[in-house]
């Protein structure tokens, strides 16, 4: 069976609209919701091993991978900084899935960020985004 990346049309009110990250058109599944950073998930994911009894350790494979996933990829390892990365963005006047992408893939450049995340270019500027960056990367140094 072959697999191809092709774009899932998305039908409104007799119209098809394609779905376009780069344009911030999402589907109506991300319509009003949060998405999460990778190390928000992993949070939750340590937070539900941990309350698991101790008879009750048995995980499913799909949770290993997703818990083995978010441990490789996470880029902020504790609560704190979690935390003070989602405030501190929350204060940029993005969207969500910006927020969460700039949160996952800490760009160290504006010019990438905005190559990764071309949404971005419409938003800010080199200077106000490589500050935004730095003050991220800054937090993500000094975690402990």
């Amino acid at each position: 069976m072959k697999v191809t990346n092709k774009k899932v049309p998305v039908l409104r009110r007799g119209y098809v609209q394609e779905e376009d990250a780069a344009k911030l058109i999402l589907g109506d599944d991300f319509q009003e919701e949060q998405c999460l950073f990778i190390s928000e998930v992993k949070i939750l994911l340590d937070a539900q091993r941990e309350s698991k009894t101790s008879g009750d350790k048995n995980v499913t494979g799909v949770y290993q991978s997703a818990f083995d996933y978010v441990n490789q990829f996470a880029r902020f390892k504790n609560q704190d900084t979690v935390r003070e990365v989602r405030q501190f963005l929350a204060e940029e006047n993005l969207e969500s899935f910006e927020v969460a992408q700039l949160a996952n893939l800490c760009c160290e450049e504006a010019e990438e960020a905005k190559a990764l995340i071309p949404s971005l270019a419409l938003k800010k500027d080199d200077d106000s985004l490589q500050s935004l960056l730095n003050e991220m990367l800054t937090l993500k140094k000094f975690q402990t």
